[in-house]
């Protein structure tokens, strides 16, 4: 075999073990990383305030994670949410864990997780309903009657079918008791 043709064999042979495992190297063992986990912290802040200022309205940041208590916090951009009170999205800050990767979404008081509205307009469209049997023209029947149907069935399953008390209260201690009184999920 000719000079010209040992190289071009080596290059070829070379070109078939690319991207392969050599055994003199080392290998990196990398490390899975854990599923990222969301967190939703209620800050007190005002809606308004933050509608307005948008990126530049000064959040509270955590002191600690609430998952693994790291005081390692990095800011991690805003995201958009979007509340009856405003047309377009309104920027939520969130922070993320160095230690854990927890993401951590900062949100205004008031508002129960996944929903639009305040807690204290939901509580006073429904009681409107129970009172004069006519939803609040604010609050679309549809989203009225959704709410309602959540809190009939919440309130059967966490407070049983002898609960003696009115909706407007099984609201308020379902709410006491961490659950979200109007969602449909159990």
């Amino acid at each position: 075999m000719g000079l010209l043709q040992e190289a071009f064999f080596i290059e070829e042979r070379a070109e078939s073990f690319r991207g392969t495992l050599r055994p003199w190297k080392k290998t990196r063992v990398h490390e899975v990383p854990q599923k990222v986990k969301l967190m939703i912290l209620a800050v007190f802040a005002v809606l308004k305030e933050i509608y307005e200022e948008g990126r530049d309205y000064s959040w509270p940041k955590p002191e600690v994670c609430p998952r693994c208590k790291s005081g390692r916090l990095w800011g991690h951009g805003f995201v958009p949410a979007y509340f009856d009170e405003f047309e377009g999205g309104v920027l939520l800050r969130r922070y993320r864990c160095v230690e854990c990767g927890c993401v951590i979404r900062l949100k205004p008081q008031g508002y129960l997780h996944k929903f639009q509205s305040s807690i204290e307009a939901i509580r006073s469209s429904i009681r409107h309903r129970l009172e004069t049997k006519r939803w609040l023209s604010a609050i679309s029947r549809a989203r009225g009657w959704h709410w309602l149907k959540a809190l009939k069935r919440k309130t059967r399953a966490y407070l049983g079918d002898a609960f003696e008390g009115d909706l407007l209260e099984a609201f308020d201690r379902l709410l006491e008791m961490g659950k979200i009184p109007v969602s449909r999920s159990i």
